[in-house]
């Protein structure tokens, strides 16, 4: 192997592409390498010469396929380049073959493309010439003439071309030269010609040696020892019939086979006339497949023959008579081919799963086929099965690509076991298959479907809320997420109402829920619709209507018309007593809200006076008698009907009816003046009393303790005040009204008189002075009179937080206009809203205006005409105070300096509002007087007395 380092490599890279139609790329490159290359050596630059990008080469998982299980080339994807997997012997791969090449692909995914690649080994002179025997003899008769031939045995040279075998050379030469004869195959025969008599007295014995060189560089040769014994006169050499013979022989042919005979005679008699035949061959597998009888020259299968490993035997035989002359021939033996290998077929390429939507000429499966016989026994066609949305399309020579000839529909099939087998045409054919699995992947194309158009289901009404009512079913034939169904309430209203307010759908079963009880006498039916949506991206969806009839259920009690039960006056049907058998006393009317046969009533007598004397009819309700009535009935005659409904269960209601049984209006009267109310009537009636009481009670407490409270409240508060700094000023701010343009009172007092028709149970009531009710009568004296709700006065609440807050221009009188103790004016020194505090009315004065009231209320019950109830007044319209002072002028605010002004508007705007009071805020001053209590009308009573004794 070390004999071819200084051999120069020479290398040939040729490109060829081709776009086919069904969307992948055929290209093939040719390589030269000399054999023998180390381990990794560099074949070429694969990337660069198919113009690929080491990208490519990547992302296309890039790998080589070859139909040998030996595999002497690697692709280096990082580099793009072939490198030398295993060490390449020519003599090994192809032996005699010329030219040796190496036939692989490479192939690419994503898309899917190939490239065919041949690789050509060049013979490098690594194999010297080598004879199968080292030494051969010969036995020459020593008669042997001048130019007798000698057949010598032939060297063989493992390499090819110019490092195969060139020459040969035989020394010494003093007897015998050497010559070579040219075949038509182009190989030599080695002859040994005598050129010089031999004398076997002389030498009886003579060594050459044959030297076979090659042509490589450097030269190699090998010897071989040939060994003459020279015998005595044998002067004829045998002679074949042929020099070439020709024979056929079908491969697989069964040991023992004659293959062909071959004669050679000899002109010699005795034992120089006996041949052996014998085969040459060498360093071939001739001697392992045929023999030959060495007696008769037959040649017979030892070995079987194989069309597809040699297609041709080339056989050399020699024919040797006992005085050691010999000829040769050359027998050819080619082998008939017979169908026996079945095609071969391998996957380059497949996938495993397709999506469905995948396009038309989408490429599948990539197959390699190859058949090694000959000829019709080779050619190889290939086929699927029918009614299927594949074929196959020849791409190159033995190659063949399965592509989508249809659309794909997953829910048609979903797995596709493709069969395809190929078949030579060979007799008999020969087949064989191979079954490809394709799993057909889902895509979201089905919209789901309900079982029914539309749906109709029913709920009896009174239901629980969250009832289950129905359950629809929407299915989707699409696969795992794409064919999940949810189930979605879409939007709508009934009677204005959203619809989901009354049901509800379940999203994953599809179960339709009740959300509240539903009442047939309300809502009778509804429709909503249900939206279908499979997991798909995007969505599918479909609608179905689904309508809910509420089934009426007897939850309604008959309702009685007529007659009508009132708690109040008695209503009582005559019947004179002249009526005759069948007399339409009355009708009683009732109604049930319910459907159906839960609507069907039937009438029929509970309770009743005398049952011989009425009946009511089952179906229509009319109360006829039915004898003739007679002077023994009673006038009174109470007849209890009850209404039945036809439900299951029968509800039911009552009602009372009563008859009078005479002839005239006074005579029921006085029958049924003290008619007692039925015990029912009466239980009721006792509830309502019972309870009205205990109302009135719990009111009255309430009250009472209310009452308690605010008195103890104003107790602690007199109390505060009384031990307080402050200075109390015991004079109320003016509430008054204009009667007519007559002087005001400084305080309001009501009064209220209460008078019936019994004089005993008359009573008058006279309220405080500083109550919140206040009566005014109107200007017109027209009598009317109006009750005035006014707020608190800071009086009544003397810790009410109240801020002073400063006066404006309308709170301020003029100069001429303030009033003094007596009426008196200040000075001009005086300025306007700075001036001394307005004195308070004297005692006198208070007096006065407390005795005109009680005058006032001795007039005003002096003129209540009877009849008058509930009346609260303050005085008659007749009633004038001339002699009461007019304090109208004298207002003023305490805590401020501001005085009001008579401004009828201001006056009539002071009226109306609540809280105008305040308690005066506190003064210093150089002696301060212990506080005094305000003082009430009783108080000023009490002084008067003291002021007048």
């Amino acid at each position: 192997m070390g004999n071819y380092l200084g051999f120069k490599m020479k290398r040939q890279a040729t490109l060829f592409m081709c776009v086919l139609s069904f969307g992948f790329v055929l290209g093939q490159v040719s390589y030269t390498i000399p054999e023998e290359m180390p381990k990794g050596s560099l074949i070429g630059n694969i990337a660069h010469d198919l113009g690929l990008q080491i990208k490519r080469l990547k992302e296309g998982k890039a790998r080589i396929f070859t139909r040998n299980s030996d595999e002497y080339i690697e692709l280096d994807k990082e580099r793009g380049v072939l490198l030398v997997k295993e060490r390449i012997d020519r003599e090994v791969l192809c032996k005699q073959t010329t030219p040796c090449a190496l036939h692989f692909q490479i192939i690419l995914e994503n898309p899917m493309e190939f490239y065919s690649i041949t690789v050509q080994i060049t013979d490098i002179n690594d194999n010297s010439p080598t004879f199968e025997k080292n030494k051969i003899d010969f036995k020459i008769s020593e008669s042997a003439v001048i130019g007798a031939k000698f057949a010598l045995e032939r060297a063989a040279d493992l390499d090819v071309g110019i490092n195969d075998l060139k020459s040969y050379a035989l020394k010494p030469t003093e007897n015998f030269v050497l010559k070579l004869n040219n075949n038509p195959d182009g190989n030599k025969n080695v002859e040994m010609v005598l050129q010089k008599p031999l004398d076997r007295e002389k030498q009886q014995q003579i060594n050459l040696v044959l030297t076979a060189t090659d042509g490589g560089v450097p030269q190699m040769s090998g010897t071989m020892l040939i060994v003459i014994t020279v015998l005595d006169a044998n002067d004829n050499s045998p002679v074949f019939t042929q020099q070439i013979y020709k024979a056929t022989v079908t491969e697989n042919s069964p040991i023992a086979t004659v293959v062909a005979t071959v004669k050679a005679t000899d002109a010699d008699e005795g034992t120089n006339s006996k041949i052996t035949y014998s085969i040459r061959n060498t360093l071939d597998d001739v001697r392992k497949t045929f023999k030959i009888n060495q007696e008769n020259g037959q040649v017979t299968l030892i070995g079987n023959t194989d069309f597809e490993d040699s297609r041709s035997y080339e056989i050399h035989l020699l024919a040797m008579d006992e005085g050691g002359l010999t000829d040769s021939c050359k027998l050819i033996v080619e082998v008939q081919d017979t169908n026996d290998n079945i095609p071969e077929i391998q996957i380059m390429s497949k996938s495993t799963v397709i999506s469905e939507d995948a396009i038309i000429n989408t490429v599948v499966t990539m197959i390699s086929i190859a058949d090694k016989d000959s000829e019709k026994n080779g050619n190889v066609k290939c086929y699927i099965d029918e009614n299927m949305p594949f074929i196959l399309k020849s791409s190159a020579s033995n190659f063949y690509s399965l592509v989508t000839d249809s659309e794909l529909d997953r829910e048609s099939n979903s797995v596709y076991n493709i069969t395809v087998t190929c078949c030579d045409e060979g007799v008999p054919s020969l087949s064989s298959s191979v079954t490809l699995t394709l799993q057909i992947s889902d895509v979201n194309d089905n919209t789901p479907v309900f079982e029914k158009n539309s749906y109709e289901t029913y709920v009896v009404e009174n239901n629980t809320p969250g009832l289950s009512i129905f359950t629809i079913k929407a299915t989707d034939a699409d696969w795992n997420q794409n064919a999940r169904v949810s189930y979605i309430l879409e939007d709508s209203s009934v009677n204005g109402v959203p619809v989901s307010s009354y049901v509800s759908v379940s999203a994953d079963s599809g179960v339709i829920h009740a959300v509240r009880s539903f009442d047939y006498e309300q809502i009778k039916d509804f429709q909503f619709r249900v939206k279908a949506q499979d997991g798909g991206s995007p969505p599918l969806s479909i609608n179905v209507t689904v309508k809910l009839l509420i089934q009426d259920q007897n939850d309604n009690p008959p309702q009685i018309l007529y007659p009508v039960q009132t708690g109040g006056a008695m209503v009582a049907e005559m019947v004179p007593r002249s009526a005759d058998v069948g007399y339409l006393v009355t009708k009683v009317v009732a109604v049930d809200v319910d459907s159906g046969q839960n609507a069907w009533l039937s009438y029929k007598l509970q309770k009743v006076t005398d049952r011989a004397l009425f009946e009511v009819g089952l179906q229509n309700g009319e109360i006829r008698t039915i004898r003739q009535v007679t002077d023994k009935d009673a006038v009174k005659q109470k007849l209890t009907v009850i209404v039945e409904d036809n439900g299951q269960p029968s509800r039911s209601a009552t009602v009372i009816v009563n008859v009078a049984v005479a002839d005239s209006f006074p005579e029921v009267m006085s029958e049924f003046s003290d008619f007692v109310h039925d015990k029912e009537y009466n239980d009721n009636l006792t509830f309502y009393l019972v309870l009205a009481l205990a109302v009135v009670s719990f009111l009255f407490i309430t009250c009472l303790v209310v009452i308690i409270s605010v008195k103890i409240y104003r107790l602690r508060q007199s109390r505060t005040l009384y031990h307080s700094s402050l200075p109390v000023i015991p004079y109320y701010p003016p509430r008054y009204s204009d009667t007519l343009g007559t002087g005001t009172l400084p305080h309001v007092y009501n009064y209220q008189v209460s008078r019936s028709t019994d004089s005993r149970m008359s009573d008058i009531k006279i309220g405080r002075a500083d109550s919140q009710n206040v009566l005014m009568m109107d200007p017109g004296s027209t009598g009317t009179m109006q009750r005035i709700q006014s707020e608190k006065s800071i009086l009544d609440e003397p810790d009410s937080p109240l801020e002073q807050k400063p006066p404006n221009n309308d709170w301020r009188f003029t100069q001429g206009q303030r009033p003094g103790p007596s009426g008196a004016t200040g000075g001009p020194e005086v300025a306007m809203g700075t001036g001394p505090w307005p004195q308070p009315p004297t005692e006198a004065e208070q007096l006065q205006a407390l005795m005109a009231a009680a005058n006032e209320v001795s007039e005003a019950t002096a003129t209540l005409g009877p009849g008058t109830m509930g009346l609260s007044t303050r005085y008659s319209p007749q009633f004038t105070l001339q002699h009461v002072p007019d304090y109208r002028q004298n207002v003023y605010i305490p805590g401020s300096t501001a005085t009001l002004t008579s401004n009828p508007q201001q006056q009539q705007a002071t009226a109306q509002q609540a809280t105008q009071q305040a308690l005066p805020p506190p003064q210093a001053s150089a002696q301060a007087e212990p506080p005094k209590a305000a003082q009430t009308p009783a108080s000023k009573k009490k002084s008067t007395k003291k002021e007048k004794k």
